[in-house]
């Protein structure tokens, strides 16, 4: 799918970025792979680790999503975009609100008119769970990403771009994940929790990798891809990690959720539900006909359906979640 081709993705010098570049490399023979990202500093951190006399199709644009003529410049003659671009802190942007509006609204917007414009053929973006019946200001502007994401195949006209949106829970590698947190502070003695009762969706930075790789492989346009992957209470998770340790119960922080959500209410009537994944359909789907093959083997589900963490039939083990992270001294998952 990737030999030969030209592919960008934004925000690349960051956790899925970087295994993504990996595992392309590892799979595939792309034309180009141009990593698109505002950190100098990062992206030679990255090139140290990806040499170029090993890897002669990397290409290091820097470049910000919200500077719609550089986007244009860094999609001259490419076929797929990977946005995993984003402001992401809870709290960062509540108190910066404008700034998360610039990057994870606007900012998609540029993209899609610069891939539209450019001729890209598939645009596929990385969503969170925050963004089902989000109630802080992130999840806010990543719904509205979503909204944008999902609607634009229906003006990109005879350009025939298409666009698509993967969404899925916490990342055990990501930076700023809890897991890393409780690693670094287990030999403390004491690990805080916000709610003995909170539940979350789980998955690994390479299981990200792969449901991003094949949903774009099997996407038509307007489609929200959500993975089925396990759940695991965040006390029985600090438990996983410091037995030993004593759990403070600290309180939930504001703008969180006791349990997240990945198809939320209202959006059941529209999803398709397959052996490894659901797909939320355009509700407003004017662009043609949908893809019948994407759709080949898929259960549509209940109006009433909803797939949160709490009510998961797929839950994590202790020994699960061990297998997933490095537990040796130093780790940093």
């Amino acid at each position: 799918m990737l030999n030969d081709v030209n592919v960008l993705v934004t925000g690349g010098t960051g956790s899925f970025g970087k295994r993504f570049t990996q595992i392309v490399l590892e799979r595939y023979r792309p034309k180009r792979l141009i990593i698109f990202s505002r950190d100098e500093l990062k992206q030679w951190e990255m090139r140290q680790a990806f040499p170029e006399n090993k890897y002669d199709c990397l290409r290091f644009f820097i470049g910000d999503v919200r500077d719609r003529e550089r986007l244009y410049r860094a999609m001259d003659g490419v076929d797929i975009v990977v946005h995993a671009a984003a402001l992401k802190q809870v709290p960062t942007a509540e108190y910066n609100p404008l700034e998360a509006v610039k990057t994870n609204v606007l900012g998609a917007a540029n993209l899609i008119d610069a891939a539209i414009d450019r001729n890209v053929q598939k645009v596929i973006a990385l969503s969170t769970d925050k963004a089902a019946g989000p109630i802080n200001l992130y999840g806010a502007t990543k719904l509205c990403s979503d909204k944008l994401f999902t609607a634009a195949s229906s003006y990109s006209g005879q350009h025939k771009t298409r666009f698509a949106v993967v969404r899925y829970g916490n990342v055990v590698g990501s930076r700023g994940s809890v897991i890393p947190l409780f690693i670094k502070m287990r030999h403390t003695g004491v690990l805080p929790i916000t709610d003995p009762r909170m539940t979350r969706f789980w998955i690994t930075l390479d299981q990200g990798v792969d449901f991003v790789l094949t949903s774009l492989e099997r996407m038509a346009g307007g489609e929200i891809f959500v993975p089925k992957i396990p759940s695991m209470n965040m006390l029985d998770l600090a438990k996983a990690i410091g037995p030993d340790c004593r759990i403070e119960v600290v309180g939930i922080r504001p703008g969180e959720k006791l349990h997240e959500v990945m198809v939320p209410s209202g959006d059941g009537r529209n999803t398709i539900e397959f052996p490894d994944r659901y797909v939320i359909q355009h509700a407003f789907h004017d662009w043609g006909a949908p893809d019948e093959k994407s759709l080949r083997g898929g259960v549509r589900c209940a109006d009433d359906f909803v797939y949160s963490s709490d009510t998961n039939t797929n839950w994590l083990t202790a020994a699960q979640l061990l297998d997933m992270v490095d537990l040796g001294a130093g780790a940093t998952v």
